[in-house]
């Protein structure tokens, strides 16, 4: 499953395509939802909606995931709160879903 948004580039009236792709792996018991690309707050519906259909058990591969926005940090921390395992995590969205959550205390 692919996602494209095309937001218009600053100063122009060219449009350019930004993708999220999800793909979704499951053995039954265990599903793991791999995000490749750039996540926006517009994904987060979809994402939810796949993590809701995984089952019991998702966990969230982010290691193909090249940028996020700040809605997307706050909802990959409500998944690990939820008990969403983050894998492939890259070290900056990591920090930045800490502080977030420090923040948020």
């Amino acid at each position: 499953m692919a996602l494209s948004v095309q937001p218009l580039k600053r100063g122009t009236q060219e449009k350019t395509t930004m993708t999220l792709r999800i793909e979704k792996d499951s053995n039954g018991q265990r599903t793991t939802i791999r995000l490749i690309g750039r996540m926006q707050r517009e994904h987060i519906e979809e994402l939810k909606a796949q993590i809701k259909a995984g089952g019991a058990s998702v966990s969230l591969d982010l290691n193909e995931v090249r940028l996020v926005d700040l809605d997307v940090i706050r909802f990959l921390a409500t998944c690990q709160a939820e008990g969403i395992s983050l894998v492939h995590c890259s070290r900056y969205i990591y920090d930045w879903i800490a502080k977030e959550r420090f923040r948020g205390q």
